[in-house]
């Protein structure tokens, strides 16, 4: 936002130079971006009127002027500015002055003339960027007067960085309001009267667009002359905020958006049909903007038509065919609130930015509707005349935004700045910037205006008063005490543990987003109880995610795409499920692997991964609970993207922590992979579970070896095979191993063969063969009795 240094020490006495200002401004949140001086050094500048000039003798592009600079003789000036002629008034530089960028202004002869000054562009004055001409003054501006005093100079633009949760500020009536708490002076009243009402003529108006346009107000003003030029102050005030003026009726609409920062628009009124509809745009529906361009709309823009047309859109542009001319006469004048979030993005969508959108998308005031149109008016009366009708109103009261009182605590206040403000300067801070204050034994409650969309809880009010009362004078102090460092429970493996194993086993760690595309968490069949997000950053990533597994697979296929063929990914994160009320955050580590179970090399052929591999991984896991026995795998309930042939699911004390396998064939060629797509996903907390490790003593008797063979069906896993043989020996078995599994030529179909050897050692006598035998014929039993297995000879 620019705005004029001059003009904001109008509003609000500011006792301090330029320098001071801008460091108070910057300091309280305000960054200024930059100050352009104007109008330095213009001594000897001043209001000349051309009474003569004729073509020079010996160059084409000059001309030798007569201008009348007060001096009661005429001065000789050779210029070559196009739009000098006579009867204009124009800076003259008299010979002795020195112009901005060290020229000096002396007499000398241009092609054989003699020339007694400059007559001066804007670009030359430093006070604009115009340099296609001479700047050309009112009619009315005193000759032989400085030109200094005569344009209000110097002056300075400065441009402010404004934040989006201080819109209030985009108003020097705003700015001026923090600019009176820093510097403890008082804001000047803009515009408090109501315009005087001599016309009757007033149009209806309907609101149609429910919240997103609450409140909207209109006037009609007859009479009015749109073809006089704006005052001199006016254009000034707006060249130094970066505006070019255009015309007296559209200057005033800019001037008091910047004055109060509410935007306007001014309707030709003989160009309107009927009452004026606040509404919602068709779809397809078009318009031609003010700027030329025929934009089409949707229903998520508010458009304001008359009975035939839409003929502006809503907080952002004015419509073309409506718009404002030299010829208009009577002028149909609108203040509107606008919803923030009725605005955001809209111009965006378009392809442009307007100095209303900016505001309106960052909230304005609701307040301030009717100051703005009777300010308006009460300009545009003085400036083009005519009579003004009465204001129509109207409102949704329920759609309007509210602002309850805040609680600010002592306490609170001295314990998050680390210093005691005194109440009284709390007091005059909050009472500068326009809030109600009333005071309390233990602190304040604090009533924000309706400008300040940002005050909303007891922390917004502290850095009110710590940006005001000054960043600079809050002490530095360095914390201090003693930091108690917390141990890693033994019982628990850490998360780095778990990543340093995983990573050692050759997979390499991704970090996926926590949002995923709604489709793919379908396409996956794990949709179930998801988490919408309010507002997403893009309709890819809408929903979070209820497993890790999607993610992974998509930054494999990332990396399959670009010539990867054996990858091996892992995650440790959370997933997310909806409970009916905060989502529940569990917490899982996922692995996924394709390609060769080994990386290339001579000293074994290549073969893919398979279900083995990861079970060999998952052993190695568990191995580091410390309590291998109490976790097992099954193939019962798997879930739909797992291979029912090649799938297991994983059971810790016979309850379900997760499960491994190849993805379902439909699911892989869904997401175009192939067969060779292993995964595995794992409750956190159980794998990092671990049983405390305890000393004992070595044992002192031998240990006995039993190898058996048996056949059993094709269907009886090894888990209840491991699990017969522990029941039946007991503590003595202190281990099995399988060691071969045969199916084929001498085995019944639909049966296999599993060979396994039993270490078996009992800690308080030697084992006798009689013994061992006895066990294994314990365990052989019991196989023939639960796994319907026989014993080989």
């Amino acid at each position: 936002m620019k705005f004029s240094e001059n003009w904001l020490r109008e509003l609000v006495a500011i006792d301090a130079d330029r320098a001071t200002l801008v460091h108070a401004l910057t300091m309280a949140g305000l960054e200024v971006e930059e100050v352009t001086p104007l109008g330095e050094h213009l001594d000897g500048v001043v209001v000349a009127e051309i009474v003569e000039a004729v073509k020079h003798p010996e160059a084409d592009r000059l001309q030798v002027c007569k201008v009348d600079a007060g001096q009661g003789e005429f001065l000789q000036i050779v210029c070559g500015a196009p739009n000098a002629r006579v009867g204009i008034r124009v800076p003259l530089a008299k010979v002795g002055a020195k112009l901005p960028g060290n020229i000096d202004i002396k007499a000398a002869k241009l092609r054989g003339v003699d020339s007694f000054g400059m007559l001066c562009s804007a670009k030359e004055l430093l006070i604009d960027a115009d340099a296609s001409g001479l700047l050309e003054l009112p009619a009315d501006a005193v000759i032989g007067q400085p030109l200094a005093e005569y344009l209000g100079l110097p002056d300075a633009s400065i441009e402010l960085k404004i934040t989006p949760n201080r819109p209030d500020v985009l108003g020097l009536n705003g700015l001026a309001h923090d600019v009176a708490a820093l510097f403890g002076s008082r804001v000047k009243t803009i515009g408090s009267a109501a315009a005087p009402v001599t016309a009757s003529a007033a149009r209806d108006v309907r609101l149609e667009a429910g919240a997103d346009a609450p409140r909207y107000l209109g006037r009609i003003i007859e009479g009015v002359d749109a073809s006089v030029s704006s005052p001199l102050w006016m254009a000034e005030r707006l060249r130094r905020a970066g505006i070019r003026p255009i015309s007296a009726i559209v200057d005033i609409t800019q001037y008091v958006m910047l004055e109060l920062g509410h935007p306007l628009h001014a309707f030709d009124n003989d160009k309107l049909s009927g009452a004026i509809i606040v509404r919602h745009a068709g779809q397809g529906e078009s318009l031609k903007l003010l700027d030329g361009r025929d934009v089409k709309l949707d229903p998520s823009f508010v458009v304001i038509a008359d009975e035939a047309n839409a003929l502006a859109l809503g907080g952002i542009m004015g419509g073309f065919d409506s718009r404002v001319t030299d010829t208009t006469r009577t002028v149909f004048l609108e203040a509107a609130h606008f919803a923030p979030a009725a605005i955001m993005g809209r111009a965006r969508k378009l392809g442009m930015h307007t100095d209303a959108s900016h505001r309106y998308e960052r909230g304005v005031d609701p307040a301030l509707p009717r100051r703005a149109i009777e300010r308006a008016t009460e300009l545009l009366l003085q400036i083009a005349g005519g009579s003004a009708g009465p204001v129509t109103v109207a409102e949704r009261l329920e759609d309007l935004p509210s602002h309850p009182p805040v609680m600010l605590r002592h306490a609170r206040l001295r314990r998050l700045l680390g210093i005691d403000v005194a109440g009284s300067e709390v007091t005059r801070i909050f009472t500068a910037l326009g809030m109600h204050v009333v005071e309390l034994a233990d602190g304040w409650e604090v009533t924000p205006p309706s400008s300040r969309f940002d005050i909303e809880r007891e922390e917004d009010l502290i850095e009110e008063v710590a940006r005001i009362h000054g960043y600079d004078r809050i002490p530095t102090h360095i914390p201090a005490g003693q930091i108690a460092l917390q141990s890693e429970p033994e019982a628990r493996l850490s998360e780095m543990a778990l990543r340093d194993q995983i990573a050692a086993r050759g997979y390499f760690e991704a970090v996926t987003l926590s949002f995923v595309n709604a489709d793919l968490l379908t396409t996956w069949g794990v949709d179930k109880d998801w988490v919408p997000l309010a507002n997403p950053l893009s309709a890819d990533l809408a929903v979070m995610r209820t497993s890790l597994l999607p993610g992974l697979i998509e930054a494999l296929r990332h990396n399959r795409a670009r010539q990867q063929e054996r990858v091996r990914l892992f995650e440790v994160a959370r997933s997310f499920h909806a409970t009916g009320g905060a989502p529940d955050e569990v917490g899982r580590v996922a692995v996924v692997a394709s390609g060769a179970a080994r990386a290339e090399q001579w000293g074994e052929p290549t073969r893919p991964v398979d279900f083995f591999d990861l079970k060999g991984d998952l052993d190695a896991l568990i191995a580091h609970t410390g309590e291998p026995q109490r976790w097992s795998v099954d193939t019962q309930d798997l879930p739909s993207w797992l291979h029912p042939g090649r799938g297991a699911r994983v059971l810790r004390d016979g309850q379900s922590a997760g499960f491994l396998g190849a993805l379902h064939p439909a699911l892989a060629k869904a997401l175009d992979l192939g067969p060779d797509v292993h995964v595995m996903e794992l409750a956190l907390e159980w794998i990092l579970t671990r049983r405390l490790p305890s000393a004992g003593p070595v044992a002192r008797f031998p240990a006995v070896r039993r190898d058996i063979a048996v056949e059993l069906p094709e269907e009886v896993s090894w888990s209840a095979v491991e699990a017969a043989v522990r029941g039946a020996i007991g503590e003595v078995l202190r281990e099995i191993r399988l060691f071969d599994r045969y199916a084929g030529k001498g085995i019944d179909e639909g049966r296999k063969s599993l060979a396994m050897g039993l270490i078996l050692q009992d800690a308080s006598r030697t084992l006798t063969d009689e013994d061992a035998d006895a066990r294994v014929a314990e365990a052989v039993g019991a196989l023939e009795k639960t796994c319907k297995a026989r014993l080989r000879g």
